[in-house]
């Protein structure tokens, strides 16, 4: 008694629960930091994705310029969307597992230095061979930039992966989406050479991309640590995971090859079957990404609430009967029409890559490079494939065999319902510090 009474009056039971306050608070403190959103992060990530996708759109959109300059066939149109497309893909699942192992945090500041390259060179290509090649380098920036980013958003997301997912995508495809609007009122204006003029833009996301990369380098590796230490959030068996990442695949080839063939060849396939001229395709085009842009908001968001595996069902396959009208409505409807496919059929890859990123979650890149590789592969195949086979049989043919693509969405049927795991209250809130102050 007498010691507990001098212990007290020398201030020891006072410092110690100072101590253990201190401790607690920073605790709490850190835990704070490491499951808050970063909407700031989050932000810039989406306007450098933004601005990316806003440069590499400009490749498509510019197709009938190049298409008329250089005597391209159709063929070979389809060869220069494999070239930039399977360039992404086969790089984006080697940079997502290498920053796996080893974060790079600045590395995607150089990913945009590659796009400003293949820009520079796009302007002043005088052949169809360096054609290729600025899309390769295009390609090369855009596999930096989406395994890293897709990572930092999941690392700003917090208790909203699927929000800050659908953030990062919607700032590609509101990118996608206004491409298109440069090429119709800059590119056809002052011609293939004014393509430099949008380096600008490639600099200032290098320079925005390096402060990103310093929050990443400090904040970012906390929440790195974080997540690592509470393992996966699923009880699935190794042979569940599997399948269930065989099957996500199957719904990224479905959505990508008829992505690809509306972006590639719907400018051709309005020329053609209704006589707008490249301007007014290039418009309805606008339209279509504008509603891509939206449903890729929805769908991160809906999937926070209702659950991934439902948006992915109900989008992919949700889609298939404005698919199989699209290729026999007239102009107004063939504009109507192409609004809710858009809007429909981009919510499903938000969901998708959390999906996956949750099925796998120590592997964050490399599940977010596989993705979107397998998306810039399928899709630069299914480009060149379908430009093969509209050489033969038109355009309006691939657009009706294309329609049933979204039909091989009744696979997610397939996917397992992901129940979290239980934790115990103090695997959470207790931090090693505070064990050891307690013994």
């Amino acid at each position: 008694m007498l010691c507990g009474t001098a212990y007290r009056l020398l201030g020891f039971g006072t410092h110690a629960r100072a101590a253990r306050s201190a401790l607690t608070t920073s605790s709490a403190a850190t835990s704070q930091q490491a499951t808050g959103t970063a909407f700031a992060i989050l932000a810039a990530i989406s306007f450098c994705h933004l601005l990316n996708d806003m440069m590499q759109s400009l490749l498509p959109a510019i197709y009938p310029i190049l298409k008329e300059n250089y005597g391209l066939t159709f063929g070979q149109i389809g060869f220069m969307t494999f070239t930039f497309q399977v360039t992404a893909s086969l790089l984006q699942p080697l940079i997502g597992f290498l920053t796996d192992r080893r974060p790079q945090p600045y590395s995607l500041a150089v990913g945009m230095g590659f796009s400003l390259l293949g820009l520079l060179l796009l302007s002043r290509a005088g052949s169809y061979p360096l054609l290729l090649t600025a899309g390769a380098l295009v390609g090369t920036g855009s596999a930096v930039l989406h395994p890293e980013s897709s990572r930092i958003a999941r690392l700003a997301a917090g208790k909203k992966p699927g929000l800050a997912q659908s953030l990062f995508q919607m700032g590609g495809n509101l990118g996608s989406s206004i491409g298109p609007l440069f090429a119709a009122v800059v590119v056809l204006r002052f011609g293939q050479g004014s393509v430099a003029w949008f380096g600008l833009a490639a600099v200032l996301g290098m320079a925005l991309l390096v402060r990103v990369g310093r929050w990443y380098a400090v904040q970012g590796m906390v929440r790195m640590r974080a997540q690592s230490a509470r393992g996966p959030s699923h009880d699935l068996p190794r042979g569940k995971v599997v399948g269930s990442l065989a099957i996500l695949i199957a719904l990224v080839f479905s959505k990508f090859v008829y992505t690809a063939s509306i972006t590639s060849y719907y400018t051709f396939y309005l020329i053609e079957r209704f006589g707008l001229s490249v301007r007014a395709a290039q418009i309805h085009l606008f339209v279509y990404l504008a509603a891509v842009a939206l449903g890729t908001l929805l769908g991160g968001s809906l999937g926070d609430r209702f659950g991934r595996k439902f948006v992915i069902w109900a989008s992919i396959l949700g889609v298939l009967p404005f698919t199989l009208v699209l290729p026999y409505a007239n102009l107004f409807w063939t504009g109507v029409l192409s609004v809710p496919i858009g809007l429909i059929l981009a919510s499903a890859f938000p969901a998708i890559v959390v999906y996956g990123q949750e099925l796998v979650p120590l592997r964050v890149g490399t599940v977010a490079g596989l993705f979107f590789g397998l998306a810039f592969g399928l899709g630069g195949i299914g480009a060149a494939a379908v430009g093969q086979l509209a050489d033969v049989t038109g355009v309006q043919f691939v657009f009706k065999l294309c329609s049933f693509l979204p039909a091989i969405g009744l696979l997610a049927a397939l996917l397992p319902r992901m129940a979290p795991r239980e934790r115990s209250i103090g695997a959470t809130t207790h931090s090693p510090a505070e064990g050891a102050v307690g013994r």
